[in-house]
């Protein structure tokens, strides 16, 4: 499915100023990535991926909710046109990270989801916030939603294996898996309190 004739120039124009947002919020947090290598011991930031939504996306997107089909609707309903994964050492630097990004004077949040702390019934754990982040252009200001995902190197993993299962079996996996998955999670997560442990120990050390 496409944009009809009259809504692909527009999307496409939108799309541009999505990746200056885009743009603008990684370096936000290159520039963190460089403090915290140069003036600290540990950085909470092992690395960072980034995805800008693809014309087709947004309109199977917008499809699947039954919304309008217009770049007008994908503006006004869609919040994840533009996502940043900050990948974490520890699951204790997810908040520690969020902490950090709300606290940009010029970027407003405009929602947060703590699944870290209440993980989904899927086993799922991340840090979700939506930020607002301010474009200036020539002639006006574009306030654009991005979405950013903070977790750690093995809640990603498992986010990653969980989404194929599910695309595997069209979400409908059979049980045996759901409750395998399950168990990982609360494993994966014991794992990472362990681990922050023995870093502190580590640390203290010296």
């Amino acid at each position: 499915m496409l944009f009809p004739p009259q809504e692909f120039n527009k999307i496409k124009e939108d799309l541009v100023i999505y990746e200056c947002a885009l743009k603008m919020v990684k370096i936000r947090i290159d520039v963190l990535l460089d403090e915290f290598r140069n003036f600290h011991i540990n950085n909470p930031i092992e690395h960072i991926k980034t995805r800008l939504k693809t014309p087709e996306s947004i309109v199977e997107k917008l499809h699947r909710q039954n919304l309008p089909i217009t770049a007008e609707s994908a503006r006004k309903n869609l919040t994840d046109i533009v996502g940043i994964r900050c990948i974490c050492s520890y699951a204790r630097d997810v908040f520690f990270v969020a902490k950090v990004l709300k606290n940009q004077p010029d970027m407003k949040v405009r929602s947060e989801k703590d699944y870290v702390t209440n993980p989904k019934k899927s086993g799922y754990r991340s840090f979700h916030l939506i930020l607002d982040v301010p474009i200036y252009l020539s002639n006006r200001i574009e306030i654009l939603p991005v979405e950013i995902q903070i977790r750690t190197q093995a809640m990603d993993f498992w986010a990653s294996l969980e989404h194929k299962v599910r695309y595997k079996y069209k979400d409908q996996m059979p049980e045996h898996l759901v409750l395998e998955l399950i168990d990982c999670a609360e494993k994966i997560a014991e794992l990472d309190d362990r681990m922050f442990l023995i870093q502190d120990i580590v640390d203290l050390a010296y």
